[in-house]
């Protein structure tokens, strides 16, 4: 597997490499050094190029919160995001995650694009259609053909200002390492590019709230504790950790276990059902 590798380092803040590895194991390892670096000089950044797609970032957010620090985390990836007003794609859907450290704690874990382009895949694969509002094709007019859309072009969230959001994503993350911008990134999706490195850049930034002082815990526990007050759902509250995950059962499209089987198959693996 491809290491992550040290490209600079000062203070609370590293710059690594990773090779074109899994972004999965290189986004929580980057993850793990953010609380170690945070735990040391109160803040830290830890900057990683040259990754891979990741997938939920919200799963790289637990490190974080199971040492009771904030946790911020942005990546890019394939441009589908047109700017308002354009006709082609110049930003990812460039996600944003970002955990409190409250009792309960809150967590964000969403797409600056209208949709997460996980879903559209999803609909495609089961044969919907998705909602208007969604994606665009290269006129700006709405589709909803999940097929079509995954090929083409998704609806900024929000219009100006989920563009100007993702926008923030795609500095904070390809721009502030240096690597590939979105409009550079091979799209997974594509049969031509699906061998393709990707060359996604990953942000983490962790803040030990120790570090600011004991009012600073006070604070995040009154603001989540008044929202619950209020009758409304602390964002996050669904989401299950993984230190608590039981070994019950879920549901799978056809269409996704046909995949595993099919992949199953190539590896010399028994199909899953």
């Amino acid at each position: 597997k491809a290491e992550l590798k040290v490209i600079s380092e000062f203070g609370g803040t590293i710059s690594l490499d990773g090779q074109d590895g899994l972004g999965h194991w290189q986004l929580l390892d980057g993850a793990q050094i953010g609380v170690t670096k945070a735990k040391q000089h109160g803040i830290s950044l830890v900057s990683i190029a040259n990754s891979s797609h990741c997938g939920a970032l919200g799963v790289y957010l637990y490190p974080a919160l199971d040492a009771k620090m904030i946790s911020m985390i942005f990546t890019n990836g394939p441009a589908v995001m047109p700017a308002v007003g354009g006709n082609s794609p110049i930003l990812s859907t460039s996600p944003i995650a970002c955990a409190i450290p409250s009792n309960p704690p809150m967590i964000v874990d969403l797409s600056t694009s209208a949709v997460a382009r996980g879903k559209i895949a999803s609909a495609a694969k089961a044969g919907r259609s998705i909602p208007q509002g969604w994606a665009v094709n290269e006129k700006g007019e709405a589709i909803t053909d999940a097929k079509q859309a995954l090929m083409g072009m998704l609806a900024p969230l929000g219009g100006a200002k989920g563009f100007a959001l993702g926008l923030m994503v795609e500095s904070l993350s390809a721009g502030l390492s240096g690597g590939s911008l979105s409009r550079a990134i091979p799209d997974m999706f594509n049969p031509d590019d699906d061998k393709k490195a990707q060359g996604i850049s990953h942000t983490v930034i962790t803040i030990n709230p120790a570090s600011i002082g004991k009012d600073s815990k006070e604070g995040l526990d009154e603001l989540a504790a008044s929202i619950t007050a209020s009758g409304g759902r602390l964002p996050g509250s669904k989401r299950v950790s993984p230190n608590n995950l039981g070994g019950g059962e879920i549901t799978l499209a056809d269409a996704v276990i046909s995949d595993l089987n099919s992949w199953s198959q190539k590896l010399g693996l028994e199909n899953i059902s």
